[in-house]
């Protein structure tokens, strides 16, 4: 499948043992195939910093979660974790700068795979003279590490993390809901944990590289986005935080757009591109003839288990109003159980999905040269 720029996405390659090694030097399948293993050794870290045994009069007034890329999603993980029930609110701050309501009686919490983010220091940093609770996730002996200990606060270190941080988004996860299980308020004990890993490895096991595309779910999904500009829909505040993951992955790891929302606002909104000019294939276009093949619009539906009746409704509708205008829908299911069992249930296809659509057109996912060209650029 060849789209306008000339990219083309080769489903044989998928089941390409040789090519899928080399193609992807940086081993990120392996690294997606660790998540199971991520969670464990963060949830060893966590309890050795003392984060389960946190207790309930340490509640802060809020939490704060601050981060980038794949750390950012500390934040919504947490909240969508805790969930509507929970007694304080849980902001995410992706930026330079904490609200100007944070103060001494919250909680801030830095994630940095690396230590270093630039944007998370200086939230980190802030807290600080502010007085603020702090707690830090990270690689041991960095910036950050040093930051946190210096405001008196509690830092995990994350040893041996290796790969893409992006690849690696369990382990900076895990410990901002220890920390909340601590407090009281999340159910989230080692049995959980051991459940969410055993939930990754079964995932990370039916999307094998060996496993040939008719039967491997992110091989399957990656061709069914090939060729597209995905609108990916989460049916819940958590299906959300999965779906704004996705999004994410395939920009970064296949360098395509994508666009991501939420039921039912996205049934205000975004639901008008079913009726624009990417939505629908011209079943007449020679997709050999000179400029290949326009991207079109395919609709992505991250299924909770836990839905509002009324966005189950929206949900059923949307994809009959798509498929009444001629664009694709990919239904993707999560499990029952806990949130955090739910969410690994469908980020974990979606990140092997991210990958072989990476692979499929050629590209190595691990590189990603404008951002670090853009990075240097700002720091010039």
């Amino acid at each position: 499948m060849t789209d306008a720029h000339g990219a083309t996405f080769e489903h044989d390659r998928l089941d390409d043992q040789a090519y899928l090694m080399e193609a992807d030097p940086s081993g990120m399948l392996r690294t997606v195939a660790s998540s199971g293993a991520q969670v464990r050794t963060a949830y060893r870290a966590a309890v050795e910093a003392g984060l389960a045994a946190t207790g309930r009069d340490a509640r802060p007034r809020a939490i704060v979660v601050t981060g980038m890329g794949a750390s950012g999603l500390a934040g919504p993980v947490l909240d969508a974790v805790c969930g509507n029930g929970a007694p304080l609110p849980v902001v995410t701050v992706r930026g330079y700068r904490l609200p100007g309501w944070v103060g001494a009686a919250d909680l801030v919490v830095a994630v940095s795979r690396s230590g270093g983010t630039e944007e998370t220091l200086a939230v980190a940093a802030e807290a600080v003279r502010r007085g603020c609770g702090i707690l830090g996730v990270g690689v041991p002996d960095s910036p950050l590490a040093a930051l946190v200990t210096q405001g008196g606060g509690r830092y995990v270190p994350l040893s041996g993390v290796a790969g893409q941080p992006r690849a690696t988004m369990w382990g900076l996860v895990v410990p901002p809901v220890v920390a909340a299980a601590g407090m009281g308020l999340v159910r989230a004990d080692e049995g959980l944990f051991e459940s969410v890993a055993a939930r990754l490895e079964d995932i990370a096991h039916r999307c094998r590289p060996s496993s040939e595309s008719f039967i491997n779910p992110g091989k399957t999904l990656a061709a069914e986005l090939a060729g597209s500009i995905p609108m990916i829909w989460g049916t819940s505040p958590l299906a959300g935080v999965a779906a704004y993951r996705m999004s994410c992955q395939i920009n970064e790891s296949a360098r395509r757009p994508a666009v991501w929302g939420e039921l039912p606002e996205a049934g205000h909104n975004q639901i008008a591109a079913l009726d624009g000019p990417l939505a629908g294939r011209d079943i007449f276009a020679d997709p050999f003839a000179d400029g290949g093949e326009a991207p079109r619009l395919r609709l992505v539906v991250m299924r909770d288990a836990d839905e509002h009746p009324r966005v189950t409704r929206r949900r059923v509708e949307s994809v009959r109003l798509a498929e009444d205008r001629g664009v694709p829908v990919s239904e993707i299911a999560a499990d029952e159980g806990h949130p955090l069992e739910r969410l690994a249930s469908l980020v974990g296809l979606a990140d092997y999905a991210a990958l072989y659509l990476a692979l499929g057109y050629g590209l190595d996912p691990a590189s990603a040269p404008v951002v670090g060209e853009l990075s240097a650029r700002v720091s010039q």
